[in-house]
């Protein structure tokens, strides 16, 4: 009872339903394309408890898709986990991002929280909460954006590996996990630095489509990462620029 009464407490955060209300707006596409990737899974050739283990373990939707066609190519591993690699090299971002807002928690939480990190839950949370601080309500508020992101993924993926095998080809469901991520991209062009990642992002992938293996993926991958680093340090340096020439005019 003191277990379930902790969570009843937590999941009454206003800042934790707020959360997962921001995250509803997207939350269609993300379960398409959820969907998809699990029936993309199975239809690869892997077995449903191995892409069971992958969806709740793995829990990288780009990743899972960049290294399906290596997996059906029959590429070797290395270049595999080296693909799925460098896809997730943006987490350790995501995670130093995160770690004024969730340093003052105790470990495992730490753990579950990091875990739980994706791309929509970190720009909403970076959106709502720009500067962080010890405030409870912060890390509720990222624990309720996280949540719905988890369970909108998780839920559809979990039921396209278990219908993938009745799910005809037809169907086209790759061009509805297309138009579904499309929409998620286009909801984050009003960022800057996120425009610049994919614009670069996609030319090195067209231009560079002629590699085998899908490798055009991997240099689009960290093309766009080391584009986005430098764009955030070149604005973070143009910020810190403005902010020190509107005090000198105070102080004048």
């Amino acid at each position: 009872m003191p277990t379930l009464a902790r969570f009843q407490t937590l999941f009454a955060q206003p800042a934790l339903r707020e959360g997962m209300r921001d995250m509803r707006a997207v939350s269609l596409g993300i379960s398409a394309w959820g969907l998809v990737t699990g029936v993309a899974m199975v239809k690869s050739g892997l077995s449903v408890q191995l892409a069971l283990a992958i969806s709740l373990f793995v829990f990288a939707g780009s990743a899972q898709l960049a290294a399906l066609p290596l997996i059906a190519a029959g590429a070797p591993l290395w270049l595999i986990l080296g693909t799925a690699f460098c896809v997730n090299l943006r987490f350790v971002v995501f995670s130093a991002q995160m770690r004024p807002y969730l340093e003052h928690l105790p470990r495992l939480r730490r753990l579950a929280y990091g875990y739980l990190i994706g791309d929509l839950s970190q720009v909403l949370m970076i959106r709502r909460h720009p500067h962080p601080n010890n405030d409870p309500q912060q890390a509720h508020y990222f624990l309720g954006v996280s949540l719905s992101n988890w369970i909108a993924w998780q839920v559809p993926s979990i039921l396209g590996i278990l219908l993938a095998q009745h799910i005809p080809g037809a169907w086209g469901l790759a061009f509805a996990g297309t138009l579904a991520l499309l929409g998620i991209v286009l909801s984050l062009l009003a960022d800057r630095t996120i425009a610049a990642v994919i614009v670069v992002a996609s030319a090195l992938s067209a231009l560079l489509f002629w590699l085998p293996l899908r490798l055009n993926l991997v240099v689009a991958i960290v093309g766009a990462l080391v584009v986005g680093m430098i764009w955030e340090a070149w604005s973070q340096r143009q910020l810190a620029t403005t902010n020190g020439s509107l005090l000198d005019g105070t102080k004048s």
